[in-house]
């Protein structure tokens, strides 16, 4: 499958006014795309289309609630008719909340479905018919590790984002049967340091945090750009997260005993938040309109993530390796042998 370079492309971005889903529209316009970029906080699109277009980029905004299907096909039908085509759908609107399970309504673990997972749905319904008449593109979709491992205090975006991975599995092998030239990529970041943490309903007493270490947005940022140009499945964020993937197949019973001595104290902060304070689960919140959350001091630099997009170099660095020690080995054996004849 062959995918147009970046900067050809027209992508629709979806939960683009912060966090993950405003780096990648920021850096997608940066390398010459034509970007249309949604999210419910219009305040955050504004700015965001203002940057972008400070820059000499093209970017257009549709707001909309993507728990409303002909909201998100507003989305695709605006991006349409403004640019032509959509190459790139880059889906990244989710909703959080933490809590015990039982301390939760039903209305709130609905409404995290509703977003994360129906949202997912809706783009993609919308996104079909336009990548397959533009001749072939990607839909790409932000899931998370814990479509992959689920965590105590978050069962509704858990529940999410492994029912998203059903998803995307079961729609990819429809597509390939169909012969659709659509790529369909799972993005599974680790704990990333965006706003998320800002936007999530809590019923814990605090602001809640991710379990450390974070990785930078801008980390997630090049996996989907990557994957816009080069065909790719799955791409796990961040060291901790392909650790945990490793984990996980080996002995989930390990990862359950781990997450109940950490899970839990891990995922909370000494800040107070009560549930009567702002969050974004049924309303867009102002402020927070940034790609960064409030945990740079937390955040760390993932090896793994250049290996993975660098193949052909890790391959090279490997042989290089490999010769470089062998080539020591005999620099090494031959001294050896020298201070033999020597001693003799």
């Amino acid at each position: 499958m062959q995918l147009k370079p970046v900067h050809d492309q027209v992508v629709a971005i979806v939960g683009a006014s912060s966090g993950i889903g405003r780096s990648t529209a920021l850096e997608f316009a940066k390398r010459g795309a034509k970007v249309a970029v949604s999210a419910r906080n219009q305040d955050g699109l504004n700015s965001l289309v203002q940057e972008i277009q400070r820059e000499g980029g093209a970017a257009i905004a549709i707001p909309a609630d993507v728990a409303d299907f002909a909201q998100v096909q507003a989305i695709a039908d605006a991006t349409v008719a403004a640019y032509g085509r959509i190459d790139t759908w880059v889906h990244s609107s989710a909703a959080g909340m933490l809590a015990p399970f039982e301390a939760m309504t039903l209305e709130e673990f609905r409404r995290v479905l509703d977003v994360t997972l129906m949202g997912q749905v809706h783009g993609a319904r919308a996104a079909l018919p336009h990548l397959r008449q533009a001749g072939g593109g990607s839909f790409i979709a932000i899931s998370s590790m814990e479509g992959r491992r689920a965590l105590p205090l978050q069962s509704a975006y858990s529940t999410a984002k492994h029912a998203l991975e059903g998803f995307l599995e079961s729609l990819r092998v429809e597509l390939e049967h169909e012969g659709a030239h659509i790529n369909v990529t799972s993005i599974k970041p680790a704990v990333i340091n965006t706003p998320f943490y800002n936007h999530a309903r809590t019923k814990l007493g605090v602001k809640p945090t991710g379990i450390p270490p974070y990785y930078d947005p801008q980390l997630v940022t090049d996996a989907v750009l990557h994957a816009a140009e080069h065909p790719t499945r799955d791409y796990i964020v961040g060291d901790v997260g392909r650790v945990l993937d490793v984990v996980q197949k080996v002995s989930p019973s390990l990862v359950d005993q781990l997450l109940a001595w950490i899970g839990f104290q891990g995922q909370k902060t000494s800040e107070p938040k009560y549930v009567q304070d702002a969050d974004n689960l049924f309303e867009p919140m102002p402020g927070y309109e940034q790609a960064t959350g409030d945990f740079s001091h937390l955040t760390v630099p993932s090896i793994s993530d250049w290996l993975a997009k660098e193949p052909i170099k890790t391959v090279g660095a490997i042989a290089l390796g490999t010769v470089a020690l062998a080539a020591l080995g005999s620099m090494h054996k031959g001294n050896a042998e020298a201070r033999d004849r020597i001693a003799d």
